[in-house]
């Protein structure tokens, strides 16, 4: 079996003979160099598995190196060694698309596991299908993009931050990224911020005693070390309080955690993705989330679009969700009439992907078993062709409640512009007299 080829690029001997060392202990060969110029005639020479470079170098820096690299035909894994507490150098390396970083003085166990967790992605025969067409579909140029973006992602360690409206699919975009790296073998933990009590959030996170405080009846590992070798999926974390974002900074900058009741920090292993439907820029504008957690988690961004902006999808997606609702295979599928497609892509779909499998879900228990028609898909009256209306605000409370409140407006106010006439009233709303009935029935508005 060939042994893995790392090279070291530093240019203090005692460094470079500690990683030397280190590496040799893992099985894996190395080569040295001082500085920039040495470093690129090596990669030159010879096929590498991993490189090591430190940021300061006598003719430059690591960043030319991570350049350098990442422009070859076959890119692998760069890790950048920086000064203790120099975060936004780590954080440049990683936008450039450094792997990972270790801070001086090296932590050791860190360090092996940065370097086993790169070698996994830089094997040459990946075991698990990368593919991603079949999971987040979608043959829009925005959605191809988006795959795209995934690819590259999974090949590096760098914190990415998931932005996009409810229902949009930030959390299975966080899973592909996690599945196709090299922690995809290990545990993905996905946690809702906004579902932990304030007052339990510490203790969630990062574990507790048994009897560090009243009630801790067990020692409970908390989210970090439950996604140990894995990934961390933190969704909506614009609702973290500013208490637990001071922690969640120290315990990403650190790689480190100190469970409530101990005196000790334990490393952890772990890859950070977030996402939030709120506007976090304008959250730290406000003084409501800290910015140099924002820097930190955001040093990647994927945005994911609303369903509206990508309509040419909406025939992929509603065939593979009524597969997946009714076990059917594609040629036993229910079929939606072109009116019932028309309309569904000219819908605002506030709610995203999430309402489409919502309104289908419905239109199954509704149609007449041949061929789902508009009146089965019971779209909202309002929104029918706003697409330049304001995205939902959610202190207006639960979407279901507020796209109520929307439908049962349009609907009184076409009342009485037609003097109670439901006839015309449903003329003006678009809507056939069955599908203003039943809309009349659930709103109670048939008296």
């Amino acid at each position: 079996m060939i042994k893995p080829l790392a090279l070291i690029v530093d240019d203090e001997p005692d460094i470079r003979e500690l990683l030397e060392i280190t590496l040799n202990r893992m099985n894996i060969d190395t080569c040295c160099a001082e500085n920039v110029e040495s470093g690129k005639l090596l990669l030159q020479q010879k096929t590498f598995n991993i490189c090591l470079t430190d940021m300061k170098l006598p003719d430059g820096n690591g960043l030319e190196l991570v350049d350098y690299i990442q422009a070859t035909d076959t890119p692998f894994p760069v890790a950048v060694i920086t000064a203790h507490g120099n975060m936004d150098t780590a954080i440049l390396a990683m936008k450039k698309g450094a792997f990972d970083f270790v801070s001086k003085p090296i932590d050791l166990s860190a360090l092996r596991q940065l370097i086993s967790s790169a070698l996994k992605f830089s094997s040459p025969t990946p075991a698990k299908d990368r593919r991603t067409r079949r999971t987040l579909l979608g043959e829009s140029s925005i959605m191809r993009d988006i795959r795209t973006k995934i690819e590259k992602l999974a090949r590096s360690q760098a914190p990415v931050f998931i932005s996009g409206e409810s229902g949009s699919g930030k959390e299975l975009v966080a899973r592909l990224i996690h599945h196709q790296s090299s922690r995809g073998d290990n545990p993905f933990i996905a946690i809702n911020c906004g579902a932990i009590p304030h007052e339990l959030m510490e203790s969630e996170f990062f574990g507790h005693k048994k009897g560090s405080f009243t009630g801790a009846v067990s020692e409970n590992k908390g989210f970090f070390q439950a996604a140990e070798g894995g990934t961390l999926f933190l969704d909506e974390i614009g609702d973290l309080p500013q208490s637990l974002q001071v922690k969640l900074l120290r315990a990403i900058q650190e790689k480190r955690i100190r469970p409530v009741g101990e005196h000790q920090e334990i490393p952890v292993d772990i890859r950070l993705l977030s996402a939030t439907h709120r506007n976090l820029a304008e959250m730290v504008k406000a003084g409501n989330f800290r910015q140099d957690l924002y820097y930190r988690i955001n040093v990647i961004d994927l945005h994911i679009p609303p369903l509206r902006e990508r309509i040419q999808d909406i025939p992929d997606l509603t065939e593979h969700i009524l597969m997946k609702l009714t076990g059917a295979e594609a040629t036993a599928l229910p079929v939606l009439s072109p009116t019932a497609l028309a309309a569904l892509q000219k819908y605002h779909f506030p709610g995203n992907v999430r309402e489409l499998e919502n309104i289908l879900e419905r239109a199954l228990a509704l149609y007449d078993g041949n061929t789902i028609g508009v009146d089965d898909l019971n779209l909202p009256v309002a929104d029918y062709s706003l697409p330049d209306s304001p995205a939902y605000d959610p202190t207006l409370g639960a979407l279901e409640d507020y796209l109520e409140k929307i439908e049962r407006k349009a609907i009184t106010d076409a009342l009485e512009e037609n003097k109670w006439n439901k006839t015309a009233a449903a003329k003006q709303l678009g809507l056939t007299f069955r599908s203003f009935r039943y809309r009349l029935k659930k709103l109670n508005l048939d008296n």
